[in-house]
């Protein structure tokens, strides 16, 4: 290596011939030393296929329960669990197509399976049903009262903390406790039967907590309300981008 080098003097030529010599060997590896299989991209993606198709299907997709149960797939279509697969509750259902008699679904009747999805967690979206198991009708299962497949409320909810128990709790330890939720929202009555379709409105100018906190607020009910000057006071923001107006604390 040192005699070859030394009829290369000029380090940039070294460095070509350097160079060369590691893209020759890469060319033998390449063309040698690597199976053609792992180059060949399409005995690669047959592989998958093969080795895919081997396993056993244990899925049949819910457009086969309709074949069945056509009653239940028509409400459930209709329903608040439409863009739910029958499986996702009842398990995978390819044996019991297969073999209706002998493979039966899974029914989930334990307490513990609604929650999962319907517990409460803040990180859901705003308006899906959620509840606190613990208090919700203790103890019942949840399809003693909900059909699964349509789960409407069994009765209107006749307060907001039945679906939104966080903010209850929130607003039951703060200045606005006395507030019924309409002082602040209109509330269509479809609200409480399909919350998603229709919502309630929320107040969207500053005036309207000035009915109540402005030195000339005209609620006469609200004569104990801190008050502030609405023309200085906050500027150009809205109130509920400094207070939250479930718990309005006021920081000094």
């Amino acid at each position: 290596m040192g005699k070859l080098f030394e009829k290369f003097p000029d380090p940039l030529a070294r460095l070509i011939v350097v160079f060369l010599a590691f893209l020759v060997v890469g060319v033998i590896v390449v063309a040698v030393v690597i199976p053609k299989q792992m180059m060949d991209v399409s005995a690669q993606w047959a592989d998958a296929v093969k080795r895919e198709e081997a396993r056993p299907i244990k899925y049949a997709g819910f457009h086969v329960c309709a074949e069945c149960h056509d009653k239940i797939y028509e409400t459930k279509k209709n329903g608040y669990h439409r863009d739910l697969s029958c499986e996702t509750c009842h398990g995978p259902a390819k044996a019991h197509t297969d073999d209706p008699d002998k493979v039966k679904p899974v029914i989930p009747a334990e307490r513990t399976f609604c929650p999962q999805c319907h517990a409460y967690n803040p990180s859901r979206p705003r308006g899906f049903p959620q509840i606190n198991p613990v208090a919700h009708n203790p103890l019942k299962p949840c399809a003693s009262c909900h059909n699964p497949h349509d789960p409407k409320p069994p009765t209107t909810p006749k307060e907001c903390s039945a679906c939104h128990g966080a903010i209850a709790r929130m607003k039951a330890v703060s200045h606005h406790v006395q507030l019924a939720c309409t002082t602040c929202h209109e509330v269509p009555q479809r609200h409480k039967v399909s919350p998603w379709s229709v919502k309630p409105t929320k107040p969207q100018t500053r005036e309207f907590c000035g009915k109540c906190h402005a030195k000339d607020g005209k609620d006469k009910m609200a004569k104990d309300a801190p008050k502030i000057d609405l023309a200085e006071h906050g500027e150009k923001y809205v109130c509920w981008q400094c207070h939250y107006p479930h718990s309005p604390e006021v920081e000094q």
